[in-house]
């Protein structure tokens, strides 16, 4: 029997196998992960809705496979469905999807009775109805994370992960371990590194960039976080810097609106967001991946603290989420972390502006008075899409980030202040 690529998402229509985690002759069980694939650099799993023992695999590691084609061959075994098969199953299945629907809803006065709540409607792919049957999966019991609701085949696989992270107990995060290369040897450009390189060539070719530098007096910022790291250890919060300077991006690009915005060349507009989707650069073992920290201006310091560790954890154990990693309107990168004072950030197109941090560095500064002190220094590099940003506006830019770095205790408050 052939099993094809099913539905991966709403509007893709293939994605690149990046490797096999079976092989011919292999006896696989139902839900087992059969293989790797990405798209737009999320890598995802494939499960097996069936149990049998592996016959062929029909692609190789970086080819491209459209949904529906075939990806593998298998002999079936008889192994019974988790809960009956054919269409009596289906018809049980139906019957507990409303009963559960009835169970929770509810209303100020009670329960709804089940002629109340009907059948609500799943939304998935047929493709994806067909594996959730096989894998004995209710639909009614995901929440879908594709548009309006729809259910995706991550959404199944994240699903499969969680049931088995409840057999075995909480399961650490296992991160790839960086490898850069062996000398006289030939690497493929393919999966993640071939996405990064055809993002790269089309963000430099397209967008005619400049960069900006300034210099940022972050003492009173380094003492703020420095008194607040145990408070937020203790909450189960990794406090580092990259939270405070989101927030100061926010505030600046509400400022400068302009820069929270993209260009769209077929319309001839420039496309000014009402929504401030961070995207923070994140170096993985595969290559740079660009996570999103949704509507940043309505999270506090510690809630994208969190949603960095979550985000970057994930992308670092090539768990990242297609929809994590799409819809940001301005990114923030650092090279502080690895020793670096200053770079030339590439933006991450569609996007007119990116930010690299530098390390924090403690030198002797004057004051107001011409009295010598230590202060922490830092340069934040700004690269600009000059067809939309001029110089001057950059530098009003670059100047809102600094005022609001100059007093970070304000960071601190709700957004709604």
């Amino acid at each position: 029997m052939d099993f094809a690529l099913p539905e991966i998402g709403e509007g893709i229509y293939e994605a690149e196998l990046v490797r096999w985690l079976v092989e011919p002759g292999a006896t696989v069980q139902r839900g087992q992960a059969l293989a790797e694939v990405m798209t737009d650099k999320a890598t995802m799993e494939v499960p097996a809705p069936f149990a049998g023992a592996i016959t062929a695999l029909h692609a190789q590691p970086g080819q491209t496979i459209q949904v529906g084609q075939v990806l593998l061959s298998y002999e079936s075994t008889s192994e019974p469905r988790p809960s009956g098969s054919g269409e009596k199953s289906h018809e049980a299945n139906r019957s507990l999807t409303v009963a559960a629907r009835t169970l929770a809803t509810t209303t100020p006065n009670g329960p709804l009775h089940a002629e109340a709540v009907g059948r609500l409607p799943v939304k998935a792919a047929p493709s994806v109805r067909q594996m959730a049957r096989k894998l004995g999966i209710d639909l009614s019991t995901i929440h879908g994370s594709g548009p309006d609701g729809r259910i995706l085949l991550e959404d199944l696989t994240s699903r499969l992960a969680a049931s088995s992270a409840g057999e075995t107990g909480k399961m650490a995060v296992r991160e790839a371990v960086a490898d850069y290369g062996k000398p006289g040897t030939r690497i493929p450009l393919q999966g993640l590194r071939r996405t990064i390189a055809q993002r790269m060539v089309q963000s430099k070719r397209a967008i005619p960039h400049y960069s900006f530098v300034e210099e940022c007096d972050v003492t009173d910022l380094v003492r703020l976080r420095d008194s607040l790291r145990d408070t937020y250890t203790r909450a189960g919060i990794k406090l580092t810097y990259l939270p405070f300077f989101i927030k100061a991006v926010v505030a600046a690009l509400k400022e400068v609106p302009i820069v929270n915005a993209s260009l769209d060349e077929q319309a001839g507009e420039i496309v000014l967001h009402d929504r401030y989707h961070i995207g923070v650069a994140v170096a993985t073992p595969a290559g740079l991946m660009v996570p999103v920290v949704r509507d940043a201006d309505q999270k506090d310091i510690g809630t994208i603290a969190r949603d960095i560790e979550r985000l970057s954890s994930a992308a670092r154990a090539g768990k990242a989420r297609r929809e994590d990693l799409l819809g940001s309107t301005f990114t923030v990168t650092s090279v502080g972390s690895y020793g670096g004072l200053i770079a030339t950030p590439v933006i991450n197109p569609p996007e007119v502006g990116i930010l690299a941090l530098g390390k924090i560095v403690k030198r002797p500064m004057y004051d107001d008075a011409g009295q010598i002190h230590p202060a922490d220094m830092m340069y934040l590099s700004l690269s600009f899409d000059h067809r939309v940003i001029d110089g001057a506006v950059g530098a009003i830019f670059a100047n809102a980030i600094l005022q609001q770095l100059r007093n970070p205790a304000a960071l601190l408050l709700p957004a709604q202040l």
